[in-house]
């Protein structure tokens, strides 16, 4: 650890309030930080995840409830620098606690080293219905979007956008956990636009309705980088979707860091446009028909799969902002184009095959053995759960068998419902 560029004196605290115990976007910032001789806090629910189980976690701490108010989450992260009794890298790991931490900088700066954001950025990009009109300014496609203030209206616009439609809740993290309700869907008729509509009360923010562009080869793009004090985009890099989970709608299962100059253009574009300043991940869907990529998401923290733009230098997004806070040099990066990541409880078979431009797996590493292992113990029982639950006749588990989840298996906030 002697010859890491990051200053060991400054620990990270990994912020998650998101219940998802199999989130390996945790585990890769707890592995990167700790493996750079950072020590590395975790505040999320890690009962029964394997991230509890990392060498490289210097200790848990309980996070906020879910829905919890910011005065309560302020509270949470006070007491843990409390207990650290030094300043630290404060990453959220998800929108909640990344909009948490915006609203609440004055408050947690004294503690935390956080990027300067202008304004409410963070909050105006996790924002589906606003992102459309900031991409606009900056003249980056995005889906055309409607956003209606009737039942009759939604389901006009539905047929006018032309079925199916993708629908999606304004502001994802708001939708109560009991409700049933999906973060994002596709309809295929005006009957369910206008139906779903009815739920906006419940649902907390304004549904929205978007231009479908169905699913093709190569055409699942994302970016992840990280903007520097001066705006620079650092790290990270282009990727490209090989496989998802579920398929064509769901998380990356299997990515392949490959360059793109048409999507690294547009990323510059829009951070250079907002000001922004920290960790982004973009979602960009190609248009099969004009060739334009079309910004889907904008989530202003990691996304699950930062890891494979871990260049050569050992340089990722994570690293660039912990180097970037404690006003250390980023080095030049060394980007290793071809290099892939697999998620192996999506896609154990592309875990096995020949990697010969390097592979990161989510959840195995040498130098880390013990979550990977867990890993399978817990998705078993998981899965196990899962097939009681649909079939007929099969008696459920004892509820002392059972952790309480969110089944990444299911479309929730972790889906990228691919619109145009």
């Amino acid at each position: 650890m002697a010859s890491s560029p990051l200053d060991s004196r400054v620990p990270a605290v990994l912020l998650r309030i998101d219940r998802n115990p199999f989130h390996h976007g945790t585990l890769g910032a707890v592995r990167s930080l700790g493996r750079a001789g950072v020590d590395v806090h975790v505040v999320a629910d890690s009962a029964g995840s394997p991230v509890r189980s990392s060498r490289y976690v210097r200790q848990l701490h309980p996070p906020p409830p879910p829905g919890a108010a910011p005065a309560d989450i302020a509270a949470v992260l006070l007491r843990v620098a409390a207990r650290i009794q030094r300043p630290a890298v404060l990453i959220p790991m998800d929108d909640a606690g990344a909009l948490a931490v915006s609203r609440l900088r004055e408050e947690l700066a004294p503690a935390y080293l956080l990027p300067q954001q202008p304004g409410a950025v963070p909050e105006r990009v996790a924002d589906k219905a606003e992102l459309a009109g900031l991409c606009a300014a900056a003249g980056v496609p995005h889906p055309d979007t409607v956003v209606p203030d009737s039942a009759a209206q939604a389901a006009s616009a539905a047929l006018r956008l032309g079925l199916p439609v993708v629908a999606k809740w304004s502001r994802p993290w708001l939708l109560p956990t009991d409700s049933g309700l999906r973060s994002t869907l596709v309809l295929r008729s005006a009957h369910e636009a206008r139906e779903l509509y009815l739920r906006t009360e419940e649902a907390g923010s304004p549904l929205l309705l978007q231009a479908f562009l169905p699913a093709g080869p190569d055409r699942d793009w994302f970016f992840h980088g990280y903007a520097d004090r001066s705006g620079t985009l650092r790290a990270g890099g282009p990727g490209r979707k090989l496989s998802a989970w579920p398929r064509r709608a769901g998380l990356t299962a299997v990515g392949e860091w490959t360059d793109n100059p048409q999507v690294r253009t547009l990323a510059e574009r829009l951070t250079r446009n907002l000001g922004y300043r920290g960790i982004l991940d973009l979602d960009f869907r190609r248009c099969g028909t004009t060739g334009d990529y079309h910004l889907l998401d904008f989530n202003p923290r990691p996304g699950a799969q930062f890891r494979l733009f871990a260049d050569a230098g050992g340089l990722d997004v994570v690293r660039a902002q912990h180097l970037d806070l404690t006003h250390r040099p980023l080095p030049p990066r060394a980007p290793q184009p071809g290099r892939s990541f697999v998620v192996e409880n999506y896609a154990p078979l592309a875990a096995l095959r020949r990697a010969p431009r390097g592979r990161e797996l989510a959840w195995y590493a040498p130098d880390d053995p013990v979550p990977g292992r867990a890993l399978w113990a817990l998705w078993g029982a998981h899965v196990g759960r899962r097939l009681r639950a649909r079939l007929p006749g099969i008696p459920p588990a004892s509820p002392a068998a059972s952790t309480p989840v969110t089944d990444p298996s299911d479309p929730s906030d972790d889906e990228k419902a691919r619109s145009c």
